[in-house]
C-alpha cells in the first residue's frame, strides 16, 4: 500500500483504498463473509424483473432517497448500490453520503460486469 491509502472494511473484507466503489471480487467477498452489507439495485423496475443479483434488495433510483431512511435506518450500516453501469450507483451513493450515510458504495461495473463476469443471476 502506498503512503495514501487506507485500509477499510466492507462486509468484514478488507478493501485497501479511499475510493467509495467496489469491484465485482470484492462485493463477493464482502457478501460471503461474516457480516455482508446491504445490497440494493436501483436500477429500473423492468431492469430488475429481467434478472439481478442474488441478495439484492430493489428500490428504484427515484425513490432511494426518500425511502433510504426506512429501508436502513443506521447511518453507519454497509450499503452497497448497483446499476446498470456504475454511473447511477455513483451518484447515488454521493447522494446518501450527503444525506450521512458512512459506509456507502457504488459496485464500478454494475450489472453489466456482473453479467459478463458469469456471476450468479436471480430472477
Amino acid at each position: 500500500m502506498g503512503a495514501g491509502d487506507a485500509v477499510t472494511s466492507v462486509g468484514g473484507c478488507e478493501k485497501s483504498d479511499y475510493s467509495s466503489g467496489l469491484h465485482i471480487e470484492e462485493l463477493e467477498r464482502a457478501l460471503s463473509g461474516d457480516a455482508p452489507p446491504r445490497l440494493i439495485d436501483i436500477r429500473e423496475d423492468h431492469e430488475w424483473e429481467r434478472g439481478h443479483i442474488p441478495g439484492a434488495i430493489h428500490v428504484g433510483r427515484g425513490i432511494l432517497e426518500r425511502d433510504i431512511g426506512r429501508i436502513t435506518p443506521d447511518r453507519d450500516a454497509e450499503i452497497v448500490l448497483y446499476c446498470g453501469g456504475g454511473y447511477r450507483s455513483a451518484l447515488a451513493a454521493r447522494s446518501l453520503q450527503e444525506m450521512g450515510y458512512r459506509k456507502v458504495y457504488s459496485l464500478f461495473e454494475g450489472w453489466s460486469g456482473w453479467k459478463r463476469a458469469g456471476k450468479p443471476i436471480a430472477k
